[in-house]
């Protein structure tokens, strides 16, 4: 399945670089002017850039699950004997490869620029990050599926819920500067736990607490994200 969804972006990766623009435009123009705010650096913002990056990343199975929905081709997947949780893993590690394949352009673009280099926290960032978003690209495949009939609510739902939860996480600008009823509303944001561990990881840290929460959290919500994902996939056979 993984084969399936991977060979047409191999074959043709024009809009693999194009998804590629977004998350260089906010490195490069948006990143030197974080030059003036305390606590904040080039080891600071790349793994803040990388979780956007993925959210938005593996977030996009959902709507390519729609897009099938509505061409008829997701059922002449779903009639074969195929389980259906190889699928759902399989749509979400093809967003994974295109997430690994803009994570290696943006650490490259970054270098120049006074971005220190750890590989081994990196790569253990860009797998915590993974694991995370296949859970979060399961949950909206079984949004798509249960909004299938109704493209626009997918789409309401899924701006409403994904933005915020980026925003507050502190993905671009330290939360910690703002109001205090922000920096307690971001405590309660379970994907601040996750940039906060995949900037320890950058900066060289590993045997954090950090790192240890957010390791859980991501199996957690893959977890949840599969289990929830596969049972959806099943009711869109009846």
């Amino acid at each position: 399945m993984f084969v399936r969804e991977v060979t047409p972006t191999v074959r043709n990766p024009i809009g693999l670089l194009f998804t590629m623009a977004q998350p260089l435009v906010f490195l490069l123009l948006f990143g030197p002017l974080l030059s003036t705010v305390p606590g904040t650096g080039w080891q600071w913002f790349v793994p803040g850039i990388l979780v956007m990056t993925g959210l938005f990343a593996t977030a996009g199975a959902g709507w390519a699950v729609q897009t099938e929905l509505a061409g008829g081709s997701m059922e002449r997947v779903l009639v074969t004997p195929v389980s259906r949780s190889a699928i759902l893993a399989g749509k979400t590690l093809k967003e994974v490869f295109s997430l690994a394949a803009q994570a290696v352009v943006i650490v490259l673009a970054a270098l120049p620029l006074g971005f220190r280099l750890y590989p081994l926290n990196v790569l253990a960032g860009l797998v915590l990050l993974a694991v995370f978003g296949v859970g979060l690209g399961s949950l909206t495949i079984a949004l798509a599926i249960v909004t299938r009939r109704q493209q626009g609510a997918f789409w309401g739902l899924h701006q409403f819920l994904l933005f915020p939860l980026v925003l507050l996480s502190g993905v671009l600008l330290p939360v910690e500067t703002g109001p205090g009823w922000l920096a307690a509303v971001s405590r309660a944001n379970p994907l601040t736990y996750l940039v906060e561990a995949e900037r320890s990881l950058f900066a060289g840290e590993f045997w954090v607490a950090s790192v240890f929460w957010a390791a859980v959290g991501a199996v957690a919500t893959a977890g949840v994200g599969l289990a929830v994902g596969t049972r959806a996939l099943r009711s869109a056979t009846i």
